[in-house]
């Protein structure tokens, strides 16, 4: 016999809060768990396997909208991955185009406190940079 488990055990296994597991059942990402006599959620390992691929590709950035098409690829065994590939290349993109914003962020927060002079707020060079855009190093 498959082994069950209730919704607490489940969160506990994936460090998931139990309302985000609802939420998944909820918007179809995660499959519906049987309900016991008590009316109590019954999971499986089926249903752990499922939230722990859905936990690992949120911390990796995946949108919901992609991890439900990466869930309905990896149920079909026999396709080829071309369709996962691409979305994983996308999301890649994605990522890398955040880090080149991050990038400049930091050079910019970098240059706003090598400029301070630590004198007063009216002479801030921090305060002066974020209340007008104009001073930032890109538009100078």
């Amino acid at each position: 016999m498959a082994r069950e488990f209730m919704i607490g055990e489940l969160a506990k296994r994936t460090n998931t809060k139990v309302q985000t597991i609802r939420y998944y059942e909820d918007i179809g990402v995660m499959p519906k768990a049987v309900r016991a006599a008590n009316n109590r959620r019954l999971y499986d390992d089926n249903h752990l396997k499922r939230l722990t691929f859905i936990r690992h590709s949120r911390e990796l950035g995946f949108s919901l909208g992609d991890i439900r098409n990466l869930l309905e690829l990896s149920d079909q065994l026999d396709r080829p991955c071309g369709e996962v590939d691409a979305i994983a290349r996308e999301h890649l993109s994605t990522v890398e185009s955040k880090i080149a914003s991050l990038r400049v962020f930091q050079a910019e927060l970098k240059r706003m406190i090598n400029n301070c002079s630590g004198g007063t707020i009216s002479d801030c060079r921090i305060i002066q940079v974020l209340a007008d855009h104009s001073q930032c190093k890109e538009h100078t």
